[in-house]
């Protein structure tokens, strides 16, 4: 528990300052944030864990300090005003003046690169949750109908990279007025993927120096996920608050309990103790991936997406705990 000591007291500074400048209602706002982005996020903490696993303890520990501040003020902040950037055609610097000074214009600019996000985010995503599930090395099945067929097609070359590419393809064929911008925020998402992926497993597992190596690529890829599953996250913020200040707030704070809960899961060794816990995170980002998606045709409530993932875990997390008792 003494992980949890760190984040709990930034959590209670970040409340403290919020009450003092906008009392009870700012309080309430940065709170509320915080608990949403924890929450909806534990899978993202889920599959961190294990590939916190492969890296040197001195990366797991950066992955807590300059990890943290790439993904409140990288992620939730820094990006955002790029994408906002490209999407709306202004200079950076131009955006974060909006951002500072005129949130709700900022905000809307945000909503209208929603679908560069989506795109973005469902490929880096499918591809992350495809990969895992057709490998046909995997002898453990959770959802065993499905999982156990996937794995069988896992001997086709690279065949998560073509259907991904396919369903990008699909989206853009139906929605001819945003090809574009799908076609490009998607095979963006796809070529990170297999660079980050590819470098990480170029380094495994020889000399110590390929150690070191492979721990800057998986701190690398690891943020590049937490971007995939935040992006989002961050639009979908404005509706509960137009206030910046408060949104890097609130879900840094949350952002930071749950890369405490990754390194606690991986002290803990929870994943080998919970043998379908690491299938249900797959299977919820699989279903953020179909949400994002989902969200370029229609709406998609943020709570409804998180709860997605969230519903995994917990039936991930009781059938383990039944398979355990059973032994």
């Amino acid at each position: 528990m003494g992980i949890l000591i760190f984040p709990t007291a930034v959590a209670v500074v970040a409340c403290l300052a919020a009450y003092l400048w906008g009392g009870l209602a700012a309080l309430f706002t940065v709170a509320l944030l915080a608990v949403l982005e924890t929450t909806l996020s534990f899978d993202n903490a889920v599959v961190n864990a294990k590939v916190l696993e492969r890296m040197e303890p001195i990366w797991q520990r950066r992955f807590l300090t300059w990890g943290i501040l790439v993904a409140v003020f990288g992620t939730r902040f820094v990006l955002p005003i790029f994408i906002v950037a490209v999407a709306a055609g202004l200079a950076p610097l131009a955006v974060l003046d909006l951002a500072l000074f005129e949130p709700l214009r900022y905000g809307h600019y945000l909503e209208e690169a929603h679908t560069a996000i989506a795109a973005f985010g469902a490929a880096f995503l499918l591809l992350v949750s495809l990969k895992y599930f057709f490998n046909d090395r995997k002898t453990v099945h959770w959802l065993v109908i499905v999982e156990k067929h996937l794995s069988r097609w896992g001997g086709i070359e690279a065949i998560e990279v073509a259907l991904t590419l396919s369903i990008l393809l699909v989206s853009a064929l139906v929605l001819p007025s945003e090809a574009a911008t799908i076609l490009i925020a998607g095979l963006v998402g796809v070529v990170l993927f297999i660079v980050i992926e590819g470098v990480a497993q170029s380094f495994e597992m020889h000399s110590g120096a390929d150690i070191a190596k492979s721990s800057i690529a998986l701190f690398i890829y690891l943020n590049i996920l937490d971007a995939a599953f935040s992006l989002d996250g961050v639009v979908g913020a404005f509706a509960v608050t137009s206030n910046l200040v408060f949104i890097i707030a609130g879900l840094g704070v949350g952002a930071l309990f749950v890369r405490s809960a990754t390194v606690a899961l991986v002290r803990a060794r929870t994943l080998e103790t919970l043998p379908y816990l690491e299938h249900g995170a797959h299977w919820a980002i699989f279903g953020l991936a179909v949400a994002l998606l989902g969200s370029l045709f229609i709406h998609v409530p943020e709570p409804f997406t998180g709860l997605i993932g969230l519903g995994f875990i917990i039936l991930a997390y009781v059938s383990s705990r039944r398979a355990m008792l059973k032994l």
